[in-house]
């Protein structure tokens, strides 16, 4: 038998850009057969994420015509018709990546349908070996989601049909009975309640009643027919990303979940492997310290390398000359903006003028790996590497949180710690203490914070730990953080490739989860999915 018709299908819902099925594909043995995502740029990212594996399973020459689009030598289609200079297998390819990358909106009959038909279509069912990976919209689950909720008088939770989405994703494990499904979502579904029940425990029960046994992938913790969900530590399921070789301290509820008759053929006693822990942590400077160096923009008035030089130099200067009069507090903080204020080599580019591509050299040798994969052959220069434009009254707090961070180990917080002349910002609630973290450096010598999608609005918690580039992260910075191959293709404008970074599940994390499911089904019968 074929190694084709070997591959096991992955269906991929709310699937964003990909990140859990680039993880789960990376892997010879799974394909990915349907992914379906309702955002249209996240939905354009993973159309051209299918169309460069599709390629490449045509052999590694193959996807040059990707790498032609990467490059900005070919423009991307925007709907299924192939560009003309394709060949035939070049337009299979992409039209296969349409038919693989659904724009859905699930929960609405008309989506459901499509998805339903192309299920049945990739003859996936019940008798043969198929997973299911993904996970429901978290908005209503997040605790800063629904701290805004709580100041909406009108909001009521069992209203909200964000919480009832992983009923979606329950529909399909219930109707196809996947051998085993993948479901990540914020730790605040942990804690979140409608008509005060926790949803958690519901969605435990719900899951286990379909048939199936859900287990944790970090500790010995599961959850099986007949299990009271109120007996049970519900954080035993946080996968905390910044122990398992992730650069970020990412922490999400992962379920585990495997049909009952799978669970059975394996024996009494049986559990899948956990997650193997890393053996050191990832720092923010490992992965992102040998990306060019790029200046910000400014947002507001001239946008010139000279100008933003001089305005670096003179906010250099007063800061320091301001951290001076703090007396001992601050002294090692005015000497990093001393030597900042007469640096003779400043960026000069935001993103612009494009610089080549060259491998990730202080990571260790499998992450780096994982993020070059064939760009070092193919790909021209860094993608989706381009600065956004501050405001210079932002420029100052960046550069002295750059600065105190450096000196300090820690990031500066609140009020107390922005108490130089210019840095205190018009906020009403500044010094209330409930945005003590507004400003935040990721530092170069951990994990970064969770990357967000609230990194689309601002770059605020997000400041670049140099500071004599003096900005936020970009794209690509985010994007090497949540471990995103560097030829990975971000669609839409800057903000919704920041939504799309900040919303992903970490690639090489969902690699390694997909290490454990392959083991559970390598030692059960398959059948073959030619039609996928």
């Amino acid at each position: 038998m074929s190694t084709a018709l070997l591959q096991i299908p992955i269906v991929d819902l709310f699937a964003g850009p990909g990140g859990l099925g680039e993880g789960f594909s990376s892997h010879a043995a799974f394909r990915i057969a349907i992914s379906a995502e309702m955002e249209h740029s996240a939905h354009a990212t993973l159309r051209l994420r299918a169309f460069y594996r599709n390629l490449k399973r045509l052999g590694n020459d193959a996807v040059a015509p990707y790498f032609s689009l990467c490059n900005g030598k070919s423009s991307i289609p925007k709907d299924a018709t192939p560009l003309p200079e394709w060949d035939e297998k070049t337009s299979n390819a992409w039209v296969e990546a349409c038919n693989e990358a659904l724009m859905l909106t699930l929960g609405k009959a008309d989506s459901n349908l499509r998805l339903d038909q192309a299920i049945r279509e990739k003859g996936i069912n019940s008798k043969t070996p198929w997973v299911l990976i993904g996970g429901p919209p978290c908005q209503a689950y997040s605790l800063v989601g629904r701290a805004r909720n709580k100041g909406n008088v009108n909001y009521k939770a069992e209203e909200d049909p964000r919480h009832f989405l992983y009923k979606e994703y329950l529909r399909i494990i219930d109707k196809y009975k996947p051998q085993i499904f993948v479901m990540e979502n914020v730790k605040g579904i942990l804690s979140s309640k409608v008509n005060g029940s926790k949803i958690f425990q519901s969605i435990l029960k719900d899951l286990v009643s379909c048939g199936y046994s859900i287990f944790s992938l970090v500790t010995d913790t599961s959850f099986v027919q007949g299990d009271d969900p109120k007996n049970i530590d519900a954080r035993d399921f946080i996968v905390r990303a910044e122990h398992y070789g992730i650069p970020q301290a990412r922490h999400r509820v992962i379920l585990l979940g495997i049909r009952d008759d799978l669970c059975r053929e394996k024996g009494s006693g049986w559990r899948p492997n956990v997650l193997k822990p890393a053996f050191a942590p990832i720092s923010v400077r490992q992965v992102i310290g040998d990306l060019p160096s790029l200046r910000s923009k400014i947002s507001k008035g001239e946008d010139s390398a000279e100008r933003w030089a001089d305005l670096l130099t003179k906010h250099a200067r007063e800061l320091a000359e301001e951290a001076r009069k703090e007396k001992n507090e601050l002294e090692d903080v005015a000497d990093i903006l001393n030597i900042v204020a007469i640096a003779t080599r400043l960026p000069r580019d935001y993103g612009m003028q494009r610089k080549q591509y060259r491998n990730p050299q202080k990571c260790f040798s499998e992450l780096a790996q994982w993020y070059t994969g064939l760009a070092s052959r193919h790909l021209d220069f860094f993608m989706n590497h381009e600065t956004r434009g501050h405001m210079e009254s932002d420029l100052r707090r960046y550069l002295f949180a750059a600065a105190f961070a450096q000196a300090k180990g820690v990031s500066p917080k609140g009020h107390k710690d922005f108490s130089l002349e210019g840095l205190t910002p018009a906020h009403k609630n500044w010094k209330s203490g409930k945005f003590a973290d507004r400003f935040r450096v990721q530092l170069e010598d951990q994990p970064s914070t969770t990357i967000t999608s609230h990194i689309a609005k601002d770059g605020h918690y997000f400041i670049h730990y140099d500071p004599y580039q003096c900005r936020s992260l970009t794209v690509r910075e985010a994007a090497r953080l949540q471990t995103f191959p560097d030829d990975y293709f971000f669609q839409g404008n800057r903000t919704q490739q920041f939504h799309q970074v900040g919303n992903a599940v970490p690639p090489f994390l969902a690699y390694n989860i997909a290490k454990i499911v392959l083991s559970i089904l390598e030692d059960t019968p398959k059948s073959g999915h030619e039609n996928i």
